[in-house]
């Protein structure tokens, strides 16, 4: 299983939650599997720290994260992934089965990334704006009779699965890890990219929003170097500068 170290660079993220119990429930898989990082986006009830659900792990719905902003509580993350079935979606991101999990987590710890798994609304799941923040869709196989997975037992299935499915690698001697750039670079860059297009009218008014949801998607897609980001960065300001003059 993976070591304390490791485990403290995976970060757990409720977008939207409704039910303070299906929190209360996914801090105690936390718990189950050695894992302490919670970050709860626009709770409905704001009293969520209180639910008896978490048993064993009161403490972790204290030091929880709470954030009105999707982008703020995964800012620091190299690689972000959302769950959910594929049943009323089609995500214009990668779609991994729920085995190929462990290993995808270990490949980014091996690099030192910091790695958010996204859990949407009991509602309605992750909405597309949401998954626009994700590298991949992990999907959770299910029953078509049933498709839906209460909160707490989703994230309880996915997180065995990664503590489990991943390889130890700390009695390994690797080459150096490449760095990793973080998703609030990569929002920077959007909106840079953005801000151009606006300038140069790229599109009409009636797109900016798709093309908002399309960059986040493609930056995402491109897994960008530090020097990468650095250079399309140089490259835009000099591009917006020009335009403005």
């Amino acid at each position: 299983m993976l070591n304390q170290a490791q485990r403290d660079r995976i970060h757990v993220v409720l977008v939207a939650p409704r039910n303070p119990l299906n929190i209360g429930a996914v801090a105690r898989a936390m718990a189950n599997f050695g894992f302490s990082h919670l970050s709860v986006v626009s709770a409905h009830d704001p009293n969520w720290r209180e639910a008896r659900s978490a048993v064993g792990a009161p403490e972790l719905l204290q030091s929880a994260i709470s954030t009105e902003s999707l982008a703020e509580s995964i800012g620091p993350d190299t690689l972000i992934l959302g769950t959910g079935s594929l049943q009323f979606r089609k995500p214009d991101q990668p779609i991994l089965q729920l085995p190929q999990l462990g290993p995808l987590i270990q490949q980014e710890l091996d690099r030192n990334g910091r790695i958010a798994i996204l859990f949407g609304s009991e509602k309605r799941g992750l909405s597309r704006d949401e998954l626009s923040y994700c590298h991949a869709l992990v999907e959770i196989p299910t029953d078509p009779h049933q498709p839906s997975m209460n909160l707490g037992q989703a994230a309880a299935v996915c997180l065995y699965e990664l503590a489990c499915g991943a390889i130890r690698s700390d009695t390994i001697q690797k080459a150096a890890p490449p760095q990793v750039v973080d998703s609030a670079i990569l929002d920077r860059l959007a909106n840079l990219i953005e801000e151009t297009m606006l300038v140069a009218r790229y599109s009409p008014k009636s797109m900016h929003e798709t093309n908002r949801h399309d960059l986040r998607v493609l930056l995402r897609r491109l897994n960008l170097s530090p020097l990468d980001s650095r250079r399309i960065f140089g490259l835009f300001r000099r591009i917006l500068n020009r335009l403005k003059k």
